[in-house]
């Protein structure tokens, strides 16, 4: 058996993107995150809450640090970031990072459900997009992928999407883009693809 858990909060300095200078101030210049430990040792830091998936998985959001300098500065300038989304087996200790399909850190908050994640997510296509995904742990395809508008926007809300709002019976989302209209999409099938590993006590 393994030892998971997270440590304690601390502040740490961050600017979102969008941010303008008039209305920075400490909830907007500072990003909350905590370590990652796995048998007594940090792994990872991460930000927000977790989601429990199983009785053995959880998901969470990565928080990562980033090289700021610019080629002509003379040193580095760490920047702390909210990352990709990781998936931690409490059974295993193991951590995989999860790859949602058009997902930006930057822009999206992801609303899980189970096992599912909806999203607004930008392509990475010629054309490009603004999204509204669903995502399944463990699935190769979006179970949702629907455009619902452009991108990039010279001018955009922020945030650029509502959060997710589910529904359990029948299984249901809805997103809704910052002044767009609602869009709502039933979700089709029950059975979880994760792929958990073998239960040592069995």
């Amino acid at each position: 058996m393994h030892s998971v858990s997270l440590g304690g909060v601390r502040k740490v300095p961050y600017t979102p993107p969008d941010t303008r200078l008039a209305s920075k101030d400490e909830e907007t210049s500072t990003l909350k995150v905590r370590p990652l430990i796995v048998d007594g040792k940090q792994k990872e830091w991460t930000t927000g809450e977790i989601h429990e998936v199983t009785d053995r998985s959880f998901t969470v959001r990565r928080a990562i640090r980033l090289n700021d300098s610019l080629p002509v500065d003379s040193g580095a300038h760490w920047v702390w970031q909210p990352g990709p989304w990781l998936l931690v087996d409490r059974v295993s200790g193991h951590i995989t990072a999860l790859h949602l399909p058009d997902f930006d850190p930057l822009i999206s908050n992801v609303v899980w459900f189970r096992d599912y994640a909806a999203y607004c997510g930008i392509a990475t296509t010629a054309k490009g997009g603004l999204f509204a995904v669903v995502a399944q742990l463990g699935g190769r395809k979006p179970v949702v992928q629907k455009q619902l508008g452009k991108w990039p926007q010279p001018e955009h809300s922020a945030p650029v999407c509502q959060l997710a709002q589910w529904q359990r019976l029948p299984m249901r989302v809805t997103l809704q883009p910052t002044g767009g209209e609602l869009v709502t999409f039933d979700v089709v099938g029950t059975t979880s693809l994760i792929e958990e590993g073998d239960n040592e006590d069995n």
